[in-house]
Order: structure tokens, then C-alpha cells, then sequence
């Protein structure tokens, strides 16, 4: 699913769609798999991991292809999601 396939809604906005008879359920839609005690017995809690904060030179023509590439803002998340592509290639299987 891309970005622009998400839609946000506030929780005032999802009671006005409400009280237009704007949402829908399907009593029909069929179920989801249960999830049987095994399953349980085996779950674990992970907590988010928090991103780690470094310091980092760059080349000035490295810096600049991504700033350019992003219109100015938001050039570091766009670094980020090049060097996670690059370890999800590389993971091993």
C-alpha cells in the first residue's frame, strides 16, 4: 500500500462519517483466524526500537544529491530509507 492509499481521519472525523450513515460493515465479511492458545504461549512483547542517533560526514556532492533529491526537507529520512534498502538486500536469507 503506498502513501497516497492511506487515508487519516481524526477521531471526530470518523463520528461525523457516523452519524451520516457514511461507514460501513459488511455482517457478512467473512472471519479472521483465530488465534488458538499455542499461539499465545509462544507470543512475546517487543518494544519499539528506538533509532539511534550518529554522527556522520558526508561528501558535500553525497549531501547535496540527496537535499536536491528531497527539495531541501526531509533529505535525512530520504538517506535513511536508501540505507534500509541496501541492508534488506543484503541480509542474509
Amino acid at each position: 500500500m503506498s502513501e497516497s492509499d492511506i487515508r487519516r481521519a481524526s477521531l471526530a472525523d470518523i463520528r461525523r462519517m457516523k452519524d451520516r450513515n457514511e461507514l460501513f460493515h459488511d455482517p457478512n465479511a467473512p472471519e479472521g483466524e483465530s488465534l488458538d492458545a499455542e499461539f499465545w504461549a509462544k507470543a512475546k512483547i517487543e518494544g519499539p526500537k528506538r533509532p539511534r542517533s550518529v554522527h556522520l560526514k558526508l561528501d558535500p556532492d553525497v549531501f547535496e544529491f540527496f537535499h536536491q533529491q528531497a527539495g531541501g526537507k526531509g533529505h535525512l529520512t530520504k538517506m535513511q530509507a536508501v540505507l534500509k534498502a541496501y541492508v534488506t538486500a543484503h541480509k542474509n536469507p
